[in-house]
């Protein structure tokens, strides 16, 4: 598959040609870097006892030139200049352009000393995407039947999930340079639930949005929609229809072509940057939550009938069991299906739906069409597809290691663990980078052999949404949870940050041990398919003072804010999909100034300077 790299970012073009109203952007001057080098740091080179590492070309990530360092990003790509904003108070709310957001500087971890700004050296520069959700939304394994019971339970604006990814995508190759450091963007790591229903579709849809190529998102009948948009149900919205559904008494628009469009080829230029990829519920689980592999749902997904409504009672079983995960088995699910079986719409069957297992997962990482701007297998190696193994580390700078985690269960469940095999590696691998490190009952360990480096970790679940139970697909092996996983981080001095999504909310969290060098924080943000409709772009930076700033900053997608319901082009759907996702149903509504803070954040999980002491 093939792509243009040159795609223009329309929203970038009407700020910077004056058409949008400019908003004051924030960023650390950064002349006063020339000629400083700092500390010496060795890249990592010396294999740790048995971790899977990722196979990435000595060039991809190597430390920037200086000449490069000192390009400013431009104005208006990211959430420092100018933001998303909702207008109105009721009915259809439109997007405006708001202004930025300001910087935050939190010391909860280590003081901000004076002078920083004159003497940092920039030392990493990346992009986290998460929670693209890419769905097929005409899949029969779908669960919009559960909107019975709560109208937030289908999303207005899932048709349009790819073109909104490639809005994004866009955006993360026009920003190049961190806009604090103005260092290269070095890579992007998407932090899972990259799909939506782990249909083999949806994750060649997500290999080709990242790498590059043409997209039609669209199954079954290749000239029609056969969805639950055009069932003439008032339960969803029928945006072709004159229909009084229950969206539009809620004053959602009539779109004449909408679904025609929604199912239309879209392009995506591919990330112009080295990309990875980290596992999450709904790239191991049908929906994120059922039974995976599961001879039923095997053959109801690549079958020909979708079921879209369902008896209160049934809605009430299943939300039930999806709450809880007490049903490893979908039995719950399974019946349902067979019992409604006759009222369920005739669609035309689709191979392409298939369910995926993580061999195949993998497999499709490592084919070389998917390899765009590399590396080759995204972070999986051939070595992780001989064990099926979805964790791994690799190089993100000079001097710094990224691990990324496979947080899933194996078994039907939306909550997150890691296995003890998983976390005994992940010991090792810390240790093996860690010169200085503590045991578990707080001993000084040095280990004069370690390749000394900084640590982010990346993971799908954050620690809130990550458990103990058994997981039913690996029943042998004991499960750690969020506090498990906290617990050896703190161990290691030199772990900066562990990064992840799954929430779909914008937070940041301090990790304080008694020994203040044994801190780091928890950098959880928010999808792509819900509202913020967010990304980061993370800078770390060595403030030569015995401590690290890790800078994160929120980007939105490069569509325009204001959205032309009459525009039904690729730039004009990604525009769409976001203002449609922010008058999703659901949403809590406490708002301040155009924001719904519960799932934007506060001012101190947005925009943010982290400081952490170095060790």
């Amino acid at each position: 598959m093939t792509g243009t790299r040159s795609a223009v970012n329309r929203r970038h073009f009407l700020l910077s040609s004056g058409a949008a109203v400019a908003a004051v952007g924030a960023g650390w001057p950064l002349a006063a870097l020339e000629g400083r080098t700092g500390p010496a740091l060795v890249r990592p080179s010396r294999a740790a006892p048995d971790p899977v590492r990722a196979a990435v070309p000595a060039q991809a990530l190597h430390e920037a030139p200086r000449a490069a360092v000192r390009r400013p990003a431009p104005f208006g790509l990211t959430t420092l200049d100018t933001t998303a904003r909702i207008s109105g108070s009721h009915g259809y709310r439109r997007i405006v352009q708001g202004p930025g957001w300001p910087l935050a500087v939190r010391t909860d971890l280590a003081p901000a000393g004076s002078g920083r700004d004159t003497r940092r050296t920039p030392l990493a520069c990346f992009a986290q995407l998460t929670d693209l959700h890419l769905a097929d939304v005409q899949s029969p394994l779908r669960t919009e039947f559960l909107r019975t019971r709560s109208l937030g339970s289908w999303r207005l604006q899932e048709a349009l999930t790819v073109p909104g990814a490639v809005a994004l995508i866009e955006q993360v190759n026009a920003l190049k340079n961190g806009p604090h450091t103005g260092r290269p963007m070095a890579f992007a790591m998407s932090t899972g639930d990259n799909v939506d229903s782990n249909l083999t579709i949806e994750l060649q849809w997500f290999l080709t949005v990242m790498s590059g190529g043409r997209i039609t998102p669209n199954t079954g009948d290749p000239a029609h929609y056969e969805g639950t948009q055009d069932s003439g149900l008032r339960l969803f919205w029928q945006a072709e229809s004159a229909l009084r559904d229950v969206d539009k008494l809620r004053g959602m628009p009539y779109i004449p072509g909408y679904l025609e469009a929604a199912i239309r080829p879209v392009t995506s230029p591919g990330l112009a940057v080295p990309w990875f990829s980290t596992p999450g519920n709904h790239d191991a689980l049908p929906g994120g939550c059922l039974a995976p592999e599961d001879p039923q749902l095997r053959d109801v997904a690549v079958g020909g009938l979708k079921l879209l409504t369902v008896s209160d009672a049934d809605a009430a079983a299943y939300a039930k069991v999806l709450n809880t995960g007490d049903d490893p088995k979908s039995t719950v699910f399974k019946d349902i299906l067979t019992r409604n079986a006759a009222k369920a719409r005739t669609i035309t069957p689709d191979p392409d739906r298939a369910l995926f297992t993580p061999h195949e997962y993998l497999t499709a990482h490592l084919d070389p069409a998917h390899a765009g701007a590399g590396p080759a297998g995204h972070g999986y190696t051939q070595d992780n597809l001989n064990d099926d193994l979805l964790y791994y580390t690799f190089p993100i700078a000079d001097g710094v290691v990224g691990i990324s985690l496979d947080t899933t269960y194996r078994s039907g469940h939306f909550q997150g663990s890691v296995g003890s095999a998983q976390m005994d590696w992940l010991e090792r691998t810390l240790a093996s980078y860690s010169a200085l490190s503590y045991d578990a009952d707080g001993h000084v360990v040095r280990n004069a052999a370690a390749d000394d480096a900084l640590v982010l970790v990346f993971s799908h679940h954050h620690s809130p949404s990550m458990t103990r139970r058994r997981d039913a697909g690996r029943p042998e092996e004991d499960r750690h949870d969020g506090q498990d996983v906290i617990d050896l981080l703190s161990r290691f001095p030199n772990v900066v940050a562990w990064i992840n999504g799954h929430s779909h909310v914008n937070k940041i969290t301090p990790h304080r041990h008694a020994a203040a060098a044994r801190s780091f924080w928890e950098v959880n943000t928010a999808s792509h398919v819900d509202y913020p409709h967010h990304a980061r772009v993370i800078e770390l930076v060595d403030n030569h003072d015995g401590t690290l700033s890790l800078f994160t900053t929120l980007i939105e997608s490069g569509a325009p804010y204001r959205t032309d319901l009459a525009d039904l082009s690729q730039t004009g759907l990604a525009s769409l999909y976001r203002e449609l996702s922010y008058n999703a149903p659901g949403l809590p509504e406490a708002m301040s100034g155009g924001v719904r803070t519960s799932s934007a954040g506060t001012a101190t999980d947005r925009n943010t300077e982290l400081l952490v002491r170095r060790a």
